[in-house]
């Protein structure tokens, strides 16, 4: 356990030569804002708690079930159906709204400019044009990274992690929250107008999420407005089940997808899972993609068409042309393999680049300056590139939204800028689908290695965006340059269409960089509606996976790890058979007994320096003969709710109590408790007794001191636990394994290593 004096002290286990004197450095922390945090990544954090996902089978509890009868059972059931259609309806809405605008802004932003580059082109004076676009870019990206930066920093990123952290049962401030989403939506189409190169699918599965928690709970506590409904969901299990719905139907808006994105829940997230959970979410899927695709079609004017499943299609492919031989298997492992390598190699540019930002750029103003900076340098990029580039192609039979004529000849067009001079999804269908010959290889080959780069820094900015789309249009680039020198090489046309090549290149750079594999495979499948690429769109991304894991980890885990959160992944360390329980918990162990003092009560609580959330109620017996013994366990928040509603011992023996606490007002107070520096205890109140019993958790779980770590973890996991009480053969509380102390244990380059714990 950290003292208080080592919490001065990290500053010298920051892996950062600090030149100064480190005396000095402890002068400087007080002030309000430090030029350097030193942040270390082998710290867990304590600031994050884990969701209630255990259902506390107090008697209040257990009264209610008994009274709901089967009927009444049968209306809950369907109104968890009806939530998730509803799930599925809100976020199809939301991604149509994001689209529309989307195309509608961007459009006009490329309308604008390619107007002003035609006009200069012929005068002279292109510099005007550079000036324009970036400072166009720029603007639009200010306003989306101060809304994020300034109003709700959780929604920066694509929020991926953020929502595994969450299903793996982590709470993160804000995370689901209304203002949350707006600033979401909002930042998403700020960014993708601005130019960023970055994707608006990632976010889609964040913004399920909110909708799922916010829907499911009947209310909303940011507007303040309680609607009455569905009341009996007001936990955080229920409410996780439906955020995993959510993220589900996110994934499936975004790439039309619906078994892709259940998959996707599946793989990334939810620890607990049960079989009416699935068929659950996968009506969410089926309902959010079906949304979007009526609201766009109706939108594009053709209403009985139903042709946009997704955010973004990647087109049919056809068979006759896009068949596969046996021999090009090892081409696509080997595709796999460079995608792998390269994903790497992205990944540890990120992790570099993020430490320095969480050191040096943690002020807002900074962070909407960098975001600014790197809108500028994208145009400006992009400008030069489509500028140099002597690469034209014939303009009919394309199929380019806004061709830039610059240089070539009349009737032709710059083919650089149809992969720059676009809006992301559309560069990589433009990929995927263009006539062999369109691109010139050396086009391709600049444009993947600037697009790498700008899409790795752009990454963690304080912007909401996603890197999905990124990825998939790197990958394309390599990819399609790959089967065109494959047809150069060979002579034959056997390899000719490189639209397959690019599909296998997006497919191993998406999983050299995220890591996921089924859920992606499948994703890939239903996005391009073609089945007889599974096999090798699965080979690409197990070998994707293999060889990036040999490197560094992939993309999230690696935010998740630099965030220091307490993330509990499948198994224990294999190491750890040697620990048993009674290394790993966290002693002494705060009890209280079950009939007990207010004035004790409150004390534990309002105690900083100890911010537990769990209490083992022992036997109250002044008579020391017997054993303490474990009765139950009680929470911080049930505490505080009595507290407030001041339920003692004395006032019920006077009948001062109007009525028995029931279970209606702990929901009524879940999910924001109020803390407990609000509640007023009097003097006289805190000589009264409070009785636990009825409130208490009477069968909390329990372990030996002796179960090994593995043992401990497995059944903390599986039952998506925040408690578990150690216990010695007297049933005498000796000790509480939380998620920070299974969490702290993880494998390292050497071996086991144990991570502290820090208050940051």
């Amino acid at each position: 356990q950290l003292t208080p004096s080592s919490f001065l002290r990290i500053g010298q286990l920051s892996n950062v030569d600090l030149n100064e004197d480190v005396h000095e450095l402890e002068t400087e922390l007080p002030r309000q804002h430090p030029n350097e945090i030193p942040h270390n990544e082998k710290l867990l954090s304590l600031k994050y708690e884990s969701l209630d996902y255990d259902n506390s089978e107090n008697q209040l509890f257990l009264e209610e079930e008994r009274r709901i009868n089967h009927a009444a059972f049968r209306t809950v059931e369907i109104k968890r159906w009806v939530i998730c259609a509803m799930i599925g309806i809100l976020t199809g809405l939301v991604a149509c709204f994001i689209d529309i605008v989307v195309e509608n802004l961007a459009g006009l932003k490329y309308r604008v400019v390619k107007g002003n580059i035609d006009k200069f082109t012929e005068k002279g004076g292109l510099s005007f044009s550079l000036l324009l676009w970036a400072t166009l870019n720029a603007s639009v990206v200010m306003v989306g990274s101060v809304i994020v930066a300034f109003i709700e920093p959780v929604a920066a990123g694509s929020g991926i992690p953020q929502i595994k952290c969450y299903l793996n049962g982590v709470k993160i401030p804000h995370v689901v929250r209304l203002k949350t989403l707006v600033i979401k939506v909002c930042g998403v189409i700020l960014s993708v107008v601005g130019g960023l190169a970055v994707g608006k699918e990632g976010p889609m599965i964040h913004s399920g999420a909110v909708i799922a928690a916010g829907i499911s709970q009947g209310r909303s506590t940011s507007l303040k407005r309680d609607f009455k409904i569905f009341e009996y969901f007001r936990r955080d299990t229920e409410k996780r089940d439906f955020v995993s719905a959510g993220a589900a139907a996110g994934v499936s808006a975004a790439f039309g997808a619906p078994v892709g994105g259940v998959l996707f829940s599946l793989e990334e997230g939810a620890s607990f899972w049960n079989q009416f959970l699935t068929w659950r979410i996968f009506f969410a899927s089926m309902i959010s993609t079906f949304t979007l695709n009526s609201v766009l079609s109706v939108y594009h004017g053709n209403g009985w068409d139903l042709s946009s499943p997704g955010l973004i299609n990647f087109g049919r492919f056809d068979n006759e042309k896009m068949g596969y031989t046996i021999q090009e298997i090892p081409i696509f492992i080997f595709m796999g393999v460079v995608g792998g390598i390269l994903g790497a190699l992205f990944n540890a540019l990120n992790y570099w680049l993020t430490m320095f930002r969480i050191r040096y750029i943690h002020r807002p103003c900074l962070q909407v300056v960098e975001a600014m900076l790197v809108a500028a340098v994208t145009a400006t990029v992009g400008f030069v590139m489509i500028y140099c580039s002597r690469d034209c192609q014939p303009i009919q039979g394309s199929t380019v939204a806004y061709p830039l004529q610059l240089f070539c000849a009349d009737g032709e067009y710059n083919s650089m800028a149809t992969a720059f001079f676009n809006t992301p999804e559309k560069s990589v269908v433009n990929l995927f689908h263009d006539p062999p010959g369109s691109y010139n290889p050396m086009t391709l080959g600049m444009f993947t290695l600037m697009y790498f780069f700008l899409a790795c820094w752009t990454y963690g900015l304080t912007v909401s965006a996603g890197v999905f789309i990124p990825s998939l249009l790197i990958g394309a680039a390599w990819g399609r340059l790959f089967g065109i020198s494959l047809s150069y090489l060979t002579k034959s046309s056997i390899w000719a269409d490189p639209g397959k090549y690019a599909l296998m290149g997006a497919a191993a750079q998406l999983g050299g960089i995220v890591r996921m594999t089924l859920s992606l495979t499948v994703i890939m499948m239903e996005a391009t509606g073609n089945v007889t690429y599974g096999f090798p769109i699965m080979l690409v991304l197990m070998t994707a996976k293999i060889v990036g894991d040999y490197f560094v980890e992939g993309l999230y885990d690696m935010h998740i790890q630099l965030q220091s959160v307490p993330f509990l992944h499948w198994e224990a360390p294999v190491t750890s058979h040697s620990l048993t329980a009674r290394e790993v918990m966290s002693t002494p162990v705060t009890c209280l007994r079950r009939i007990e003092r207010v004035g004790t009560v409150v004390d534990i609580l309002s105690d900083t320096s100890s911010n537990h959330n769990g209490f083992p109620v022992v036997e109250s017996n002044p008579d020391t003969t017997q054993v303490a013994g474990l009765r139950g366990l009680i929470l911080r928040s049930q505490l505080i709710v009595l507290l407030k509603h001041k339920v003692f011992v004395e006032r019920a023996n006077l009948s001062l109590v109007q009525r028995r606490l029931k279970l209606k007002d702990f929901r009524d107070a879940y999910p924001r408790f109020p803390p407990i520096q609000s509640i007023h205890v009097s003097q006289d109140e805190r000589e009264c007794m409070i009785d636990l019993s009825e409130f208490m958790n009477p069968s909390p779980y329990t372990v030996p001191q002796e179960a090994s770590l593995p043992r401990v973890f497995k059944l903390f996991r599986a039952l998506g636990l925040r408690h578990l009480v150690v216990v010695d053969n007297r049933n005498e509380v000796v000790g509480m394994v939380t998620r920070k102390d299974l969490a702290r244990y993880r494998l390292g380059k050497e071996g086991l290593e144990e991570l502290s714990l820090a208050q940051t």
